[in-house]
């Protein structure tokens, strides 16, 4: 889309002012105004559609020009996109100084979840979450609630597949006094549905745990510049090929857990196996989140909280007094159980 598309969408047929989305009421909201404009539109069941692909196939798709102001960090080089009045001077992922950059070459979403949690209330959690934490600090609370609240679109892949797996392990069995391994063999059929994969090296094991519990394609709506007006987004620069590769780890461990189970035996080990894949569907998505960025005694930290219903990741500052108090205490507890039990084996 031409940054003339993306303006015309952001403005107000009230007023002409400028729109940004607001995960409140789920809609565009005139800064000017206040007139609020919805979204949505007759394409929005359609939004949750798979795109099938054949890896033998010649490649046909290529990236475009996005047409947006494009910021990349110069501390760990990601680069995000504004299409509405927003601008940062701080990178969403770490918290870095960011420089405006020329117009990005990317691949089109095909569809986002919109945020539904305001900014306010991602800090509320955040700050639910620290005050729940174990051992930390006293005045942890109040350094959180001063963060610096990102958000963010981040780019993710689905893949669906079927899997025909032929297997070869080993597992121990005892014989009298002896651990014996023996071996075994076995096919089964498996399928993936949804398999949610991070479409960019910036996309952190902290954000993609906070988003994976709560992925559902019914909230899938149509790519519009409307819902990203007033947040950063990362767009794809993977081809569909790339995001598989970026899958097979992912797709290696729950298989051999798979086989695992299949085997039914204990202390299954030296797994092989081979799988002929089919059937490859796929999505090129956005989903939100908040990033929290703050700094505990000179360390940078970030808590993450889900865009899509607030479930909350982070990184914590611990009390050394705290956990100093808790071994003490616990070491108390454990000698006198000690006394205890020797006192009652004396009776």
């Amino acid at each position: 889309m031409e940054p003339a598309a993306f303006q015309s969408e952001l403005q107000c047929p009230n007023c002409a002012g400028q729109c940004v989305y607001d995960p409140a009421v789920q809609a565009l909201s005139c800064l000017s105004c206040g007139n609020v404009q919805g979204l949505e539109t007759d394409a929005d069941d359609a939004a949750a559609a798979e795109f099938p692909f054949d890896p033998d196939a010649p490649v046909a798709e290529a990236p475009m020009t996005i047409g947006a102001q494009v910021h990349r960090c110069e501390t760990c080089g990601g680069a995000v996109s504004f299409v509405g009045p927003s601008i940062s001077e701080r990178c969403a992922y770490c918290d870095g100084p960011v420089v405006l950059d020329t117009q990005d070459s990317a691949y089109a979403a095909m569809a986002l979840i919109p945020f539904r949690v305001p900014e306010q209330d991602a800090q509320k959690f955040a700050q639910t979450w620290v005050r729940r934490r174990i051992a930390a600090p006293s005045d942890l609370n109040d350094v959180v609630a001063k963060a610096r609240v990102a958000g963010l679109y981040v780019p993710f892949w689905t893949f669906d597949s079927q899997e025909a797996v032929d297997y070869w392990a080993n597992y121990k069995v005892r014989q009298g006094k002896r651990t014996v391994v023996r071996k075994t063999s076995g096919s089964m059929h498996m399928s993936f549905d949804d398999m949610l994969v991070p479409a960019s090296r910036h996309v952190t094991p902290l954000i993609r745990d906070g988003i994976l519990h709560d992925f559902s394609p019914t909230r899938l709506r149509p790519y519009r510049a409307g819902y990203l007006a007033g947040f950063a987004a990362e767009q794809h620069h993977q081809n569909v090929a790339d995001g598989l590769d970026a899958s097979a780890d992912d797709k290696r461990l729950l298989i051999r857990n798979r086989i695992k189970r299949h085997i039914r035996k204990s202390g299954v080990h030296g797994i092989r196996y081979n799988t002929d894949t089919s059937g490859i569907h796929y999505r090129r998505i956005l989903l939100p989140v908040w990033i929290l960025h703050y700094s505990y005694k000179g360390k940078a930290k970030k808590v993450v909280v889900c865009g899509m219903q607030g479930r909350t990741y982070g990184e914590r500052a611990f009390s050394q007094w705290k956990l100093a108090g808790y071994a003490a205490l616990l070491s108390a507890l454990a000698i006198g159980f000690g006394l205890a039990w020797g006192a009652a084996g004396l009776l």
